[in-house]
């Protein structure tokens, strides 16, 4: 970080999921774009992906105990519970030495003891992604001294909880606006005459999304180019499965597959050359759809807290920015006649897309940014 008289002293609590890390990640990007001094540190979970990013971008991080928090009953709950406080003491530590002047929470089960211990030694910003306030932040909300949501619709939840709230929108990486179309499809070995399908379970994959798609090969090649993310293989078994079938088809299709374990720094000629993106629905998601107008086909993961994954999904339904199938009633022959009854009609695929891009909001990092400095006094 930059060696300055007095650099903002930022910390970052939360992770397990992407969906709780990039925010962050376009936040501090932000703040670096505007030349802000900082000192970081990040707060997160012995397992969760937030030690990857955290090292990426070169910022000190300490792991904290932490039990993942459910809403039914089970033995494990007894066991997570007693590592809450034991967390709670770690957070204690942690931020007491390191003096922050603003704590971002993004969310979580590690973000709770974080919020808990460092609410009365620094400013708390707590950020909801989704359209449903999640536990984390539910059990968080109290010690927070101001409450951001990505939607007005999160916002009533929240302002029956929380004094002040504010709706911000969910961050978005800049970068992904980089993407080149061209640059993709020589990337992938793609040609400009078929669409690209962008197939994605989020970084951990998707086994019914993976195993409805394997279904459907080689038919669906027919009308389409697709790049598929499976999740990586302490994830699901997907990606080796996958990549043996993409070696036994036909040679003149073969290269209309690929498949990926994971999307690194290909992410923005993705998104820059694909007609149409199938995923799931979770908040991160939803944002970069939004954020780049790009027209999808939703499969909400079903169980999550308060049915998130498809409250998010309907905010994009709703505004006929996408078309959203129950993962129980929609087996292969069912999602395969969807794609390419859109793949088909240019026409409606354009107008979902200037419909997600209405919904977008390119200025949620720069709005979270806002409200952190704020709360450090530094604006």
């Amino acid at each position: 970080m930059p060696d300055t008289p007095n650099p903002l002293k930022l910390i970052i609590a939360g992770g397990g999921t992407g969906g709780h890390v990039l925010p962050a990640v376009a936040v501090l990007d932000e703040l670096h774009s505007r030349g802000v001094a900082m000192d970081v540190l990040w707060i997160g979970s012995e397992a969760g992906v937030e030690r990857t990013f955290a090292e990426q971008k070169g910022i000190p991080f300490r792991a904290i105990k932490t039990g993942k928090l459910r809403r039914y009953l089970s033995l494990d709950n007894v066991k997570d519970a007693l590592r809450v406080p034991i967390g709670t003491v770690q957070a204690w530590n942690i931020i007491r030495d390191f003096g922050p002047d603003v704590i971002f929470s993004t969310g979580g089960s590690v973000s709770v003891p974080s919020v808990w211990a460092g609410s009365r030694r620094a400013r708390v910003l707590t950020h909801e992604q989704t359209a449903q306030v999640g536990i984390s932040n539910r059990m968080a909300a109290r010690f927070a001294h101001r409450f951001a949501c990505s939607y007005e619709e999160t916002a009533v939840i929240a302002r029956t909880m929380h004094k002040d709230v504010v709706v911000t929108g969910n961050p978005v990486r800049k970068a992904l606006t980089t993407g080149d179309r061209q640059r993709g499809l020589e990337r992938f070995g793609f040609t400009a005459d078929l669409p690209v399908l962008f197939v994605t379970g989020g970084a951990r994959g998707a086994s019914a999304i993976n195993e409805r798609i394997e279904a459907m090969l080689p038919g669906i090649l027919e009308v389409t180019q697709i790049i598929h993310q499976t999740g990586p293989a302490d994830a699901n078994p997907d990606f080796a499965r996958l990549s043996a079938l993409r070696q036994s088809l036909p040679e003149n299709i073969r290269d209309r597959y690929q498949v990926r374990a994971m999307i690194t720094d290909e992410m923005a000629d993705i998104y820059a050359m694909a007609s149409l993106v199938i995923g799931r629905s979770g908040a991160g998601t939803v944002a970069e759809l939004s954020y780049l107008g790009l027209p999808a086909i939703l499969i909400p993961l079903g169980g999550t807290w308060g049915d998130e994954q498809r409250k998010n999904a309907a905010l994009l339904a709703n505004a006929n920015a996408a078309v959203v199938l129950e993962q129980e009633e929609t087996p292969a022959a069912k999602l395969e006649s969807t794609i390419r009854e859109l793949l088909s009609d240019t026409d409606r695929l354009g107008a979902m897309a200037a419909n997600a891009e209405a919904l977008g909001r390119g200025d949620a990092a720069a709005n979270v940014a806002d409200q952190l400095l704020e709360l450090a006094g530094r604006t």
